[in-house]
């Protein structure tokens, strides 16, 4: 954008700055062109009165002299010529000299008339467009002269890069202008954008400070106004499914002592199953509305020793876990959110598919998790629909392994906090393989 924007305000002024510089040349060359045609008429009148003046034996030196320069005077080779209509210039002549003399525009064109001039600017037309053209002069005693008035001499020679060169600091300033106020307009855009990138990853981001244009500052306060808003809803959320299990623990409680009473074993056992899986829900609806809630601290996080302790709990608490790998990097974290993301992948892997593989590599600027279990693994076209909240499939990842749903929707809600994404493959050899990418040194706040 700051470059479309830098391109857009350089070409603009560059095609403005040429236009005006066209113009104006272009009226400097109309100016020069009527000075040059009042100079000629000036010097016409003057040769022709003296040559009228001067006796027939001094005329022939005086139109040697007077055959010179770009208003010349000399004696008529075509003295019968049939003449043209009077043009401007002859008519001012004629009135300049008055009723005593008789002018006669010829039709004789000037080879000089289309010769090209040499400019000094690139934007003058190299063809003059002042007065060329000649006339018969009829004296008193009767001699036909004939005035020819040519276009200027061209300039002196110079060098064709001379004006570039002096263009180079003027389109300089204007390169360097432009992208002042391309990178002025864009940086707001840019602060903005980045703001919303921080609100993704963290709710309780500070707030943009409001500065610049009204307009910016507009935009700026109702971006803050938003994250509020935001914020108190899923404050609220939260504080609503905390109190809601709060609430449900008794009744739960009370159902679970009760059912102690029941004199059917067999229908007890399934009474308290399906009252452990309401628990259960309850407790992971809770966990999945607190993994969208950012209030706990950043820190810096040892990623080989988080691992090493999640994987050694699993192992302890009877699950095939293996870890391979180190990463030997940093992360700015949350720590009990990281560690909830990694339990829920590795223990969704057990549950549905045995054991879990754990692999960490590092790559440039991050971290690669990858968790293998020996499950079935997932159709293609329910990948995405995994993380969807509640979603299980209808095979061996169903209700009966004791899953709600929530184990990688929280997971997922976790990672993007922390800047990272969590993909799905099936591995060539079977089972299911989740990819966590991590960055390094990723500052949420």
């Amino acid at each position: 954008m700051t470059g479309r924007v830098f391109l857009v305000l350089l070409l603009g002024i560059v095609a403005s700055a040429a236009l005006t510089q066209w113009l104006a040349v272009n009226e400097r060359s109309r100016a020069l062109e009527r000075y040059r045609d009042f100079h000629a008429l000036e010097r016409a009148e003057q040769l022709i009165t003296t040559a009228d003046a001067m006796p027939d034996s001094a005329r022939p030196t005086f139109l040697v002299a007077a055959a010179r320069g770009t208003v010349r005077l000399e004696l008529s080779d075509t003295p019968q010529a049939q003449t043209l209509a009077p043009t401007e210039f002859s008519t001012a002549l004629q009135q300049r000299l008055g009723g005593g003399f008789k002018l006669g525009p010829l039709a004789e064109h000037l080879a000089a008339c289309d010769q090209p001039r040499q400019t000094t600017s690139i934007f003058a037309s190299s063809q003059w467009k002042g007065t060329c053209e000649a006339i018969n002069i009829y004296l008193h005693d009767g001699q036909v002269l004939k005035l020819s008035v040519l276009p200027p001499r061209a300039p002196p020679a110079a060098s064709t890069n001379s004006e570039l060169v002096s263009l180079l600091p003027f389109l300089l300033s204007i390169a360097f202008l432009a992208y002042l106020v391309a990178r002025m307009s864009m940086r707001p855009l840019k602060q903005l954008a980045q703001a919303a990138k921080d609100l993704g990853n963290d709710i309780n981001h500070p707030q943009v400070v409001l500065s610049g244009a009204a307009e910016i500052r507009q935009a700026s306060a109702a971006f803050n106004a938003m994250q509020a808003r935001i914020r108190q809803h899923i404050t609220q959320r939260t504080q609503m499914l905390a109190a809601i299990t709060h609430d449900l623990q008794t009744p739960l409680t009370r159902l679970r002592l009760r059912l102690e009473k029941v004199g059917d074993k067999e229908l007890q056992q399934r009474l308290i199953d399906d009252l452990s899986a309401m628990q259960q829900m309850v407790k992971e609806g809770l966990d999945l509305a607190r993994s969208m809630d950012s209030t706990e601290t950043m820190q810096a996080l040892d990623l080989d020793a988080l691992l090493d302790s999640v994987c050694s709990d699993a192992t302890d608490t009877g699950q095939q876990v293996a870890l391979r790998g180190r990463a030997a990097m940093a992360l700015m974290g949350r720590p009990l959110a990281i560690r909830r993301c990694l339990v829920n992948l590795i223990d969704n892997a057990v549950k549905y598919g045995q054991y879990a593989n754990v692999t960490v590599e590092r790559l440039a600027g991050s971290s690669r998790i990858s968790i293998r279990d020996g499950g079935p693994g997932i159709a293609p076209e329910q990948m995405a629909r995994v993380f969807e909240p509640f979603y299980r499939i209808e095979t061996s990842r169903s209700r009966e392994s004791g899953g709600t749903g929530l184990g990688l929707t929280i997971a997922r809600n976790i990672a993007e906090q922390h800047g990272a994404n969590v993909t799905l493959a099936n591995h060539k050899d079977g089972g299911l393989e989740v990819t966590l990418v991590l960055p390094e040194y990723y500052v949420g706040n």
